[in-house]
């Protein structure tokens, strides 16, 4: 795999497209609860976004996919992540994060980084940010009020960490140039919030049937 290089800084940032800046804002540090699905049938939809998609949300999403399993949701919650940032476009996961998933269990191969777009938001019925910074991002690029609401910091569904620290270290620190040690703090922190995340989902979404109703658009398409 290759290694990714030095990632740009802020100043370098282009983000497509600024939308609804509102929405209803919590405090990042109480417990989230899970929205209502959008649709009566169909999948339930969750995007995993941090800052260039190829360290923290992509290790989110193979962690939450298997965690989904272990509830019995594996056919109903249709996971996938994203970058608020575009410059590891189509790049694989970092060496360092799939190492560390592997070591776990997990496998990371065939991941390759996306920007999210406005767009898109529609089609989630959930969107969890790995920190504040892009869940300031996400919430300005919703289209509408409702995309506003539905968009979460991740940590918020760890029972364990909710309601513990400060604003400023209430989500996922970047892990990109770091070392294992960094990597594997991160992988505790999403492994936290995905078992929280998937046990509510199990209870909210316990009793909808499994459909292919709705037709589920594929992001990369566009």
């Amino acid at each position: 795999m290759v290694t990714i290089g030095a990632s740009p800084g802020p100043s370098s940032r282009r983000l497509r497209g600024v939308g609804h800046a509102g929405g209803m804002v919590a405090d990042s540090r109480t417990p989230a609860t899970a929205p209502a699905p959008r649709h009566a049938f169909g999948s339930y939809r969750v995007c995993l976004v941090c800052l260039g998609n190829i360290c923290r949300s992509p290790m989110a999403e193979v962690v939450l996919r298997a965690q989904l399993d272990r509830v019995g949701l594996a056919d109903r919650v249709e996971v996938d992540s994203a970058g608020t940032g575009n410059w590891h476009e189509g790049e694989p996961m970092d060496e360092t994060a799939s190492d560390v998933l592997a070591r776990r269990g997990y496998d990371g191969a065939g991941h390759r980084a996306r920007q999210i777009q406005p767009s898109w938001f529609g089609r989630y019925d959930l969107i969890a940010a790995m920190d504040e910074a892009n869940l300031q991002r996400l919430r300005a690029m919703a289209p509408d009020p409702d995309d506003a609401d539905r968009i979460v910091l991740f940590t918020r569904f760890d029972p364990d960490r909710a309601g513990r620290g400060n604003r400023r270290d209430a989500g996922i620190p970047d892990p990109y140039g770091e070392g294992a040690d960094q990597f594997a703090l991160v992988f505790d922190l999403i492994l936290g919030a995905s078992r929280g995340l998937a046990d509510q989902l199990a209870a909210l979404l316990g009793g909808r049937p499994a459909s292919s109703a709705r037709v589920s658009p594929d992001p990369a398409g566009d």
